[in-house]
């Protein structure tokens, strides 16, 4: 079923460049461009009043408008616009610069953003007394704002309010978790960035379609998010697909996040849609059939009608935060360079590694396992891989299993079901100083497999799940017990990068 797309939100540029500036890469949501928010000193917010109206010649009623003769907002004087935009807060001011050229550049008024910005960052002191140095002081503030051009306080009070929100990101993301090497509070850093995730489906036309998550999931090392719903456009229309993080320009930590201000988009992905095929089919049900996009993203395909039912995305704690807010709405953020800790040992980059593995769907968790002091041997270097076997076939201590019935359970507004033998499997790979190596989230699913020829003999059926990206592979074997309706995980091994680790540790295997 095909539907007009809805005008929800875009992004914008700033209209002096079409090259664009990184302040002016925003994502508003359209009803706060098409209407003006009226408001008085010191109010938080206001319902939109009615459009002005001059009254007709010869009408009768005085002060009564007239419906023949409206009087445009835009047809006001500069100074009285001015006025009414000083009332404002710098939300609103923001919306408003996105209604023609002429607003933009009144509402980058500097002495309307340099009291908003005083008023936000101004040290807090008594005023029982003004003495003469405060008097030059706003003589010196009023000269400044007539020295600097256009939009210099806005810019000012954004990157101050930016950075001051990265200073407490960077405070609660210092603690680590023992078990994962990851940061211990990323669900409160969620909290206090506001971030949140869009996808942007994009047209063979050029068209774009701003879509908000339906439902988020904040699992040990991961967040699950989902998006569903009725007006999905037509598949057959679609070219590619974005996934971006969005964090509001302005944060309220004593207020929920709100989606209909100005939010700074930062590319985490980008997915083309040509590429559902039965190569990338990880599992099906009566109703959908589901396909894996690497990174991480799951599109789930009405069976019947070949249209979207649901995207499903599984981002990793790693770098997460920067991966979502530190990015362009164009351009992905790039991590840090790894600088390699050199080592005399012949066998560097070979052992001290530490392993965390989950395999969840939709807040339930089959599997939750730590694996410390991990090696391999020279001897193991083979096709450009190290093998790391984590659990051995012959060693039945530890085979471990997987709580309840594994399926990855999905929902819309009109269906929801669940696709057996698959689900979603995070993996987090420290290496001997405890800094993550190797980390992805990743649906999985299990395929029937022959017996291990090498191993002991399992009464019931074997299964492997299989998964690769350029860092490496990993390889798991699971026996099915009919006798206790559970599966065990029988083997482990994951297959590491040599040009990776060479890389990483600055080694030459």
């Amino acid at each position: 079923m095909c539907v007009r797309p809805h005008r929800r939100s875009f992004a914008l540029r700033d209209p002096r460049d079409t090259g664009g500036d990184s302040w002016e890469m925003v994502l508003f949501d359209r009803e706060a461009v098409d209407v003006l928010f009226m408001k008085g000193p010191g109010v938080q917010s206001a319902a939109p009043r009615a459009p002005l109206r001059q009254q007709a010649p010869g009408d009768g009623h005085r002060g009564r408008p007239s419906p023949r003769c409206p009087v445009l907002l835009d047809s006001l004087p500069s100074e009285i616009l001015l006025k009414i935009l000083s009332y404002l807060d710098a939300a609103t001011l923001l919306c408003m610069g996105c209604v023609n050229r002429r607003f933009y550049h009144l509402a980058n008024d500097n002495f309307i953003w340099i009291r908003i910005y005083s008023a936000a960052f101004s040290p807090k002191r008594c005023n029982w007394r003004a003495d003469s140095a405060e008097k030059a002081a706003a003589s010196v503030s009023s000269l400044s704002v007539e020295d600097k051009e256009a939009g210099f306080w806005k810019r000012e009070y954004i990157a101050k309010r930016i950075a001051s929100v990265k200073a407490a990101l960077a405070q609660v993301l210092k603690l680590v978790n023992p078990y994962t090497g990851l940061p211990a509070k990323t669900k409160e850093a969620l909290r206090i960035s506001g971030l949140g995730w869009v996808i942007i489906l994009k047209g063979k036309s050029g068209q774009e379609q701003v879509l908000e998550h339906a439902a988020l999931f904040v699992n040990d090392s991961s967040v699950t998010v989902v998006w569903y719903g009725k007006n999905w456009p037509c598949l057959a229309t679609l070219s590619t697909l974005d996934l971006c993080g969005v964090t509001p320009v302005f944060t309220d930590r004593s207020k929920p996040p709100a989606r209909n201000g100005p939010r700074w988009p930062s590319l985490v992905a980008k997915y083309n849609l040509s590429n559902l095929t039965d190569s990338t089919l990880v599992g099906c049900d009566r109703f959908v059939r589901i396909f894996h996009l690497n990174p991480g993203l799951l599109v789930g395909l009405w069976k019947r009608a070949e249209e979207l039912a649901f995207v499903m995305a599984n981002l990793h704690f790693h770098h997460l935060v920067e991966r979502s807010t530190l990015g362009s709405a164009t351009i992905p953020y790039e991590l840090p360079p790894h600088t390699p800790l050199l080592d005399d040992s012949p066998e560097y980059g070979l052992h001290g590694y530490q392993l965390h593995v989950d395999m969840h769907s939709s807040g339930t968790f089959y599997l939750c396992s730590t694996f410390r002091s991990l090696f391999t041997k020279e001897g193991y270097i083979e096709n450009g891989y190290v093998k790391l076997v984590v659990i051995h076939f012959q060693n039945s201590n530890e085979h471990l299993p997987l709580i309840g019935k594994v399926g990855l359970s999905w929902r819309t507004d009109i269906f929801d079901g669940c696709v057996k033998s698959c689900s979603v499997m995070d993996v987090t790979l420290l290496d001997e100083y405890g800094k993550p190596f190797w980390c992805f989230s990743s649906p999985v699913c299990m395929r029937s497999s022959p017996s291990p020829s090498d191993g002991p003999h399992f009464v019931g059926p074997t299964y492997c799940i299989d998964y690769e990206d350029p860092a490496g592979r990993v390889h798991v074997e699971l026996v099915w017990i009919e006798e206790t309706e559970e599966y065990f995980m029988v083997s482990l091994v994951l297959y590491l990068s040599v040009a990776k680790i060479n890389r990483w540790f600055g080694t030459q295997y």
